[in-house]
């Protein structure tokens, strides 16, 4: 057992890396905790310090999550440990989203969570192979809700809710399904700001058409 709550420690730290904080920093000698919307996350990345800095912090931030589940089934799960290794994983998941929500290295200040959760789906996809539609679903759900939408929040929000669903179409053990119903909870809890931002018609709105040319053009100039 200690060997395992050393997997969850490791996942917990991973995921608490404050990747925009320190960016933040180290671009611009900027707390992005007291700019933008005050969040540590991927978006405010890319309001506040520009579109290659958000996304080197976005790529850090799935990463962290992937590694974090990865390490702690290689180094810590044993089949003999009593647990059943999706519930291991989904506990390992667990942690280093909460890492990055709630991080031990800024007052647990921290992210929404979306892209770290999107970095343990990757992880769940090496180990469990039907996960990887799973994750393809997911990552073009979110593109069309924000394509059609220009709200990043509302499409986390939707692809969210949408997690639960897909476990049942895809015939995802229960420790699954109620993995993501926690994710999907995480999400609400923490963009509750954002919807009701929405409602009031004043929450941040990217042009999608824009936003995408802009980076494509940018990947082909260099």
């Amino acid at each position: 057992m200690l060997k395992l709550a050393l997997g969850l420690i490791i996942s917990y730290l991973l995921g608490s890396i404050p990747t925009a904080y320190l960016f933040g920093k180290i671009s611009r000698g900027l707390d992005l905790r007291h700019h933008g919307s005050g969040n540590l996350g991927a978006t405010n990345a890319f309001r506040v310090l520009g579109k290659r800095m958000g996304i080197i912090v976005l790529l850090i931030d799935i990463l962290k999550g992937t590694l974090a589940v990865l390490l702690a089934k290689k180094l810590s799960y044993s089949h003999t440990s009593g647990i059943s290794p999706e519930f291991y994983l989904c506990i390992s998941a667990l942690c280093a989203v909460c890492g990055h929500n709630w991080t031990i290295f800024l007052k647990f200040k921290g992210g929404k969570g979306i892209a770290t959760s999107l970095g343990v789906l990757i992880a769940f996809s090496i180990i469990i192979p039907k996960f990887t539609y799973l994750v393809l679903c997911v990552v073009a759900l979110w593109i069309i809700v924000f394509i059609v939408s220009g709200y990043v929040s509302l499409a986390s929000v939707v692809t969210s809710l949408c997690l639960p669903l897909c476990s049942v179409i895809f015939s995802l053990p229960r420790e699954i399904f109620f993995f993501f119903w926690v994710l999907t909870l995480f999400s609400l809890f923490k963009h509750k700001p954002n919807i009701l931002r929405i409602l009031r018609k004043k929450e941040h709105r990217f042009n999608p058409r824009s936003f995408f040319m802009k980076i494509f053009k940018k990947t082909l100039s260099k």
